[in-house]
């Protein structure tokens, strides 16, 4: 079901929890299913980010080994629609320790067909219209002392030849991005970009404190706010850049437009 928030000449689309569309005056600044890039428009990686294919799906916790696919096991448990209005929403999602979660990528991409984590947590998303943008939240709240990383990936259409994205005195152009590839590039210790094509978008966070991005594609670009960056260490020692659950805590993503 596609839920729609509103609030003057903003309009925001959800489907499932996930951001489908954002258009200020009918611009789209979404990228949209179907199009070249990607078949989603946004997710979160959580509990883990990255691949873990070089570590056996295999992460290391406190509690033992946990079995992980790329980005988590977030992805594959359902949002609930928990509250909603005009110009806000919230979903949620509920994981009990230990739970066996069908793998979407198995058996084509992945040898896993089952994740599991062996810690309990509940994960809310919400979205807020304001008169500034848009507001997206995420609020985790589990057992104390659960390792996790925290990632959103939204995926912003593209609709010029040569865009930009600018942060803090580095200039970041779509062929640096695509020259990465698959392992995102890299902006550590950063808290706001720009990306300048068709109007101006402008991210700031509130808790992750870097970003990657990543496109295989001329069409659309995720920029990915992440509490860590996956290629900084081996597979083997995920481990390394986890926070942990010490009490629930707000990550916050602050989209604003202008024309």
């Amino acid at each position: 079901m596609k839920n729609i928030l509103a609030l003057g000449n903003q309009e925001v689309g959800i489907e499932d929890g996930e951001l489908v569309s954002y258009q200020v005056d009918g611009h789209e600044f979404i990228h949209q299913k179907g199009s070249p890039g990607w078949g989603s428009s946004d997710t979160e990686m959580f509990p883990v980010i990255g691949p873990v294919n070089e570590a056996n799906f295999k992460v290391k916790t406190p509690k033992g080994y946990a079995i992980q696919d790329q980005h988590g096991l977030l992805r594959q448990v359902a949002y609930t629609l928990t509250g909603i209005s005009d110009n806000d929403a919230t979903y949620t999602k509920h994981y009990k320790a230990n739970t066996p979660v069908a793998n979407s990528k198995y058996p084509k991409k992945s040898p896993e067909p089952r994740l599991m984590w062996p810690y309990s947590f509940t994960f809310k998303k919400y979205f807020c219209l304001n008169e500034q943008g848009l507001e997206i939240g995420f609020t985790i709240s589990g057992e104390h002392g659960m390792p996790y990383m925290l990632g959103y990936h939204p995926a912003f259409k593209l609709h010029t030849k040569n865009p930009m994205i600018l942060a803090g005195n580095r200039k970041i152009g779509l062929p640096q991005i695509l020259a990465v590839g698959s392992r995102a590039l890299e902006i550590s210790n950063c808290d706001t970009v720009v990306l300048k094509d068709k109007g101006q978008l402008r991210i700031r966070t509130e808790g992750f404190g870097h970003f990657m991005c990543w496109t295989e594609v001329d069409q659309m670009v995720c920029i990915e706010p992440i509490t860590f960056y996956p290629y900084a260490t081996e597979q083997v020692n995920l481990h390394k850049g986890f926070l942990s659950v010490q009490d629930k805590r707000t990550f916050r993503v602050y989209v604003d437009v202008s024309l």
